[in-house]
């Protein structure tokens, strides 16, 4: 894990790649409560029978957006940002699904510091980023997210 305390450590990065994230199972148990936080009951997330029979990946599967919401608790294990007075998840600049996450699938976070910069003290970081699935030639997805870090000065 990376400790990161200040605009310039962070500067440092720049271009690598800052880590990886150990392994997290989706289980069906979080596949059910997020369709009941998101109100997205699609058969294809719950019904593990249907899916099984019907569904073309033989499982149920993770909902995109629930595999999207793992991205900060996963980023904190790659990073230990700290020194802060506040940070904020400012935005997804670009983002593509690749293939679906299976139930029990195992998923980890990648991540390099593609851009940063200094805007009047806060500083705004664009991470290029991939969610792996384990034995998976393909990833779950990949793209771009921006972070706001105000570091105490």
């Amino acid at each position: 894990m990376q400790i990161i305390t200040s605009h310039a450590e962070f500067e440092q990065y720049l271009g690598k790649e800052l880590g990886v994230s150990s392994w997290h199972t989706i289980t069906q148990e979080q596949i059910n409560k997020f369709a009941d936080a998101t109100l997205d009951h699609q058969w294809i997330h719950i019904d593990e029978e249907r899916a099984q029979n019907e569904g073309p990946f033989k499982a149920t599967i993770a909902h995109g957006y629930l595999t999207l919401s793992l991205i900060p608790y996963l980023w904190k294990e790659i990073v230990d940002i700290q020194n802060l007075k506040m940070e904020i998840n400012y935005g997804i600049e670009s983002l593509r699904f690749a293939q679906a996450v299976t139930v029990n699938s195992k998923v980890r976070l990648k991540a390099k510091l593609a851009s940063i910069i200094n805007l009047r003290g806060v500083t705004k970081v664009n991470m290029a980023i991939e969610m792996e699935i384990e034995d998976q030639k393909k990833p779950a997805f990949n793209g771009e997210v921006v972070f706001l870090y105000h570091f105490i000065n």
